[in-house]
């Protein structure tokens, strides 16, 4: 049983990178030197949410007989999914390596509902919860591949650390990493690179806002996205005259 605990990051540095989304972040990320940062597989379950939290991870491997021999109540301290919630705080985000598989439901409603009392953002699982319907009354963001009726003990995997590094949907999760989700999909902020990526997207976004206006108005995408050296000066002007 490995189970370990994670660095937060400021709350404000979460909610800030809520605010650019997902598709700057990975854009940013990738002049930045992180080629790919998104987590492939998980899909929205809801539309129109989007998250950012500190990234608590959850292992699963392979299920071998001789290790993993329990049934879910036989002593449910075993059952690492349950640990991993013990440790959530108000914005946090459980990341999962199910494997892809499609067959285990990682967590259910009591479980679900368990995070979402704990304040917990959201969920991101490659792999399938259950309790799908009671799932979606939950005020929490869902990133899964998928349902199943089964409990993960009836299939082929169990859990089996908390907060070590798991690759989740082909990308290396960190613990303490954040975590920005929402209807694009999600990405993995390296937590040392955080700070400078909501620079870089807070100076992105106010050019964007401008060229969104001028493209509005029917004015050249030539000129105005990306932002041409020609148009500059018009930026800065508008810029300029913003509420403070």
């Amino acid at each position: 049983m490995t189970i370990q605990t994670i660095t937060r990051p400021p709350k404000a540095l979460a909610a800030a990178l809520a605010e650019i989304g997902s598709a700057t972040a990975a854009g940013e990320l990738s002049h930045m030197g992180i080629r790919d940062p998104q987590i492939r597989g998980p899909l929205p379950l809801q539309q129109g949410r989007s998250v950012a939290g500190p990234a608590l991870t959850l292992q699963f491997m392979p299920k071998r007989e001789d290790l993993h021999g329990t049934g879910e109540y036989d002593d449910p301290e075993k059952q690492l999914h349950r640990h991993v919630l013990y440790q959530v705080e108000a914005g946090d985000v459980v990341v999962v390596d199910a494997r892809a598989d499609m067959a285990s439901g990682v967590f259910g409603e009591m479980m679900l509902t368990y995070l979402a009392g704990r304040g917990g953002a959201g969920v991101v699982v490659d792999g399938c919860i259950r309790d799908m319907r009671e799932a979606r009354k939950l005020n929490l963001g869902f990133w899964v591949r998928g349902a199943t009726p089964n409990f993960h003990v009836q299939t082929g995997i169990v859990p089996f650390a908390v907060n070590v590094p798991i690759a989740c949907g082909g990308a290396l999760v960190m613990p303490g990493d954040i975590i920005v989700a929402d209807d694009d999909g999600v990405v993995v902020v390296p937590i040392g690179m955080a700070e400078a990526l909501l620079e870089r997207a807070s100076k992105h976004a106010e050019w964007e806002d401008f060229a969104r206006l001028k493209l509005s108005e029917g004015a050249d995408l030539r000129k105005y996205y990306p932002l041409s050296t020609e148009a500059e000066d018009e930026y800065r002007a508008w810029r300029a005259a913003q509420p403070a």
